[in-house]
């Protein structure tokens, strides 16, 4: 039996034997109808108080609220008022089971998340042979088959085959995302057409779905500030409340009130200063902002953190795989008088075949997606700083690189009439001896949600955004240019000890996040007051470096979690004000006004209940409001619009008239 259910079993015998009392007394006049009822109130809803009471008591020395509750029962009990004590005991019981089923939403989200691990993997055998076995025993260097409809067992990185996969249940992202040979996979992720062979690279407990098992439940067993001024407030306050009511019952005596009225003015005294609402109050709103999070791809180490990213007033980002995405792209094609495309590109891809520098990568790529193979270069030397010469086909010598390769061979771009490449790219001439024919701009692009994401950010309260980069301070000003960042906050050609010093100059104003890959901006996370690391999905260095792990690239979750925080901040200020006027107001009622015990029961549980719900509010979601429809998911051929290697509007795809700038 689950403890919420031992408590709902517990709560339902107490209203039954509340309703026993209340018709043996009102409907038959019979004292041991009334008597048997409440009997059943006082050991169903008060014998596991009481017990619960006494282990805290002796084993901790700890007063509880739970101390308060038996005690008042029993004090009304003494004085005649047996009826008023079982209507304590029995709101108290119920109370307390809507308390668990309600706190238990909050944890489910970890229950919800190992119940989508799947049991079972279809293992590849060296002989071909596929075999069932449970996904513990698998290990790295395994393959396994992955079928249409079915989730991915293990972390691993496709081998053959290609599909898209649903990734919603361990980044948050709604979009799928495609798959081909060499791109990863995660756990629990689902595979929504064709067959994938995939090569296990770790084992179920080292997947990035158990890691997210473990950040959760750790940051939930973690305390925030609050939370633990709370509790400690909570435990001390307990002992000045039992104080404050023998002290009211020796007053009310002095005043001289009967013994029989003091002591059940001093029950009611214990009821109406329990702090119940105050301690649950910021563990409501904590678990269920931390559940929400994790359902949307976001992790949050602990409710400290939640805390302090709502507090923040800065945002630095490093540039490099955070703004932009993090490889050269293709941004634009230009081709001389004549020139075919799919010849410049031919011979493009012949040449860069040979360089493993990442301009040349994004080149192959862009033939490699038109479909075009690269022609055959040979004796290719590399002049370093400068580009890449070889021989195809005739005497005169092929070349890709800059302006100084061009000047080697006394050439010149001017036939091409281009103007200056645009800040932040660079450009690759191709020619044949001493004529240049083609040119690509290649540049690391901004991400297509950076921008929305920081405008989001601002409009959420932040009053500084900062970018701090080792790349130049020229291409720095471009990226900044595109968006919006104050020039003088766009620090370029910083080392990652500068990018920790200039994190300590800017916390001068406030507290300061700073957002980076994990990995080498290390320093940078922990100086900062939060650190948070982005596209964290698969990386243990970056779920372990960063005090908030963003699981998916999708920045527009940053200004999102940001606002959860703010709002639970607010919900948690919320919460205590009312809590602590509630208290007050039925303490005053109760010393001024002789207010009845069940009143101060229901003004108590009431006022529990209140804080409980306001931070249930939490667990709406925030993070999930752009969910695709239910059954919907990308065709096989499409792209997440701009997400490609051009915007709109820069398309190397449509071929340009001759010496037309494809912009």
């Amino acid at each position: 039996m689950t403890a919420l259910t031992s408590t709902t079993h517990l709560a339902f015998l107490s209203v039954v034997g509340l309703a026993l009392g209340l018709v043996g007394d009102f409907a038959l006049g019979s004292l041991p109808a009334s008597a048997a009822g409440y009997g059943l109130v006082y050991a169903a809803g008060g014998l596991p108080v009481a017990l619960r009471a006494g282990r805290a008591l002796l084993r901790e020395r700890l007063f509880d609220i739970d101390l308060l509750m038996i005690l008042a029962a029993i004090a009304a009990a003494a004085v005649g008022e047996v009826r008023d004590g079982a209507i304590l005991l029995v709101l108290f019981s119920v109370a307390g089971a809507l308390q668990s089923y309600a706190m238990g939403r909050a944890r489910r989200a970890i229950e919800a998340l190992m119940a989508l691990r799947p049991v079972v993997a279809h293992r590849v055998e060296p002989d071909g042979r596929v075999i069932d076995v449970p996904v513990a025993e698998l290990r790295p260097g395994d393959r396994v088959a992955v079928r249409p409809g079915e989730r991915v067992p293990v972390d691993g990185a496709v081998e053959s085959g290609e599909s898209h996969i649903d990734e919603a249940s361990v980044t948050g992202e709604p979009i799928p995302v495609a798959k081909k040979p060499g791109a990863p996979v995660f756990e629990a992720t689902v595979n929504l057409h064709g067959v994938l062979h995939v090569l296990v690279t770790a084992s179920a407990e080292d997947s990035t779905v158990a890691r997210m098992i473990r950040l959760v439940m750790e940051a939930q067993a973690a305390k925030a500030p609050s939370e633990r001024f709370s509790a400690w407030f909570g435990r001390r306050y307990t002992i000045g409340v039992l104080t404050g009511a023998i002290a009211a019952f020796l007053a009310l005596l002095a005043f001289g009130l009967g013994a029989q009225d003091a002591l059940y003015r001093a029950a009611t005294l214990l009821v109406a200063a329990s702090p119940c609402a105050i301690v649950i109050s910021v563990p409501a709103a904590v678990l269920s902002a931390l559940s929400a999070a994790a359902r949307g791809g976001v992790l949050f180490k602990g409710g400290a953190a939640l805390e302090t990213l709502g507090s923040v007033s800065t945002f630095a980002f490093d540039k490099t795989g955070t703004l932009t995405q993090g490889r050269p792209e293709v941004v634009a094609l230009h081709l001389g008088a004549g020139v075919d495309r799919a010849e410049a590109l031919r011979l493009f891809a012949g040449l860069e075949t040979h360089s493993e520098h990442p301009v040349a990568d994004a080149i192959r790529r862009l033939a490699t997606g038109d479909g075009i193979q690269p022609e055959r270069v040979t004796d290719v030397r590399v002049v370093v700083g400068e580009g890449i010469v070889g021989a195809a086909g005739d005497a005169q010598a092929v070349w890709a690189g800059t302006g100084r390769l061009a000047a080697r061979f006394e050439a010149s771009a001017a036939s091409l009439g281009l103007a200056a490449p645009e800040a932040g790219s660079s450009r690759v001439l191709l020619g044949r001896g001493r004529d240049v024919f083609a040119a690509i701009d290649v540049a690391d692009r901004v991400r297509p949600t950076a921008r929305a994401a920081l405008d989001a950010l601002r409009r959420a309260g932040v009053g500084r955004i900062a970018m701090l980069t080792g790349d130049h301070p020229d291409v720095a000003r471009a990226v900044a240019g595109a968006l919006g960042i104050d020039a003088g906050l766009a620090r370029g050609g910083l080392l990652p000890g500068q990018k920790v010093d200039q994190i300590a100059a800017l916390r001068g104003s406030g507290p300061i996040a700073f957002v980076g890959d994990g990995v080498n901006d290390a320093g940078a996370l922990a100086r900062a007051d939060i650190g948070i690391a982005m596209g964290a999905a698969g990386s243990e260095v970056a779920l372990q470096a960063a005090d908030v792990a963003l699981l998916s690239e999708d920045l527009g979750r940053l200004p999102l979690a940001y606002a959860l925080a703010r709002r639970t901040n607010a919900i948690i200020r919320q919460n205590l004000i009312f809590a602590i006027g509630a208290m007050l107001a039925l303490v005053f009622a109760t010393l001024f006004f002789a207010l009845p015990l069940p009143l101060a029961v229901i003004g108590h549980e009431g006022g529990t209940l209140i804080v409980v719900a306001n931070g249930l509010r939490l667990l709406a979601d925030p993070l999930g409001r752009r969910q695709r429809k239910p059954g919907t998911h990308l065709h096989p051929t499409a792209e997440a619009g701009p997400a490609g290697p051009l915007a709109p509007g820069r398309d190397p795809a449509t071929p340009p008239g001759a010496g037309e700038r494809t912009a």
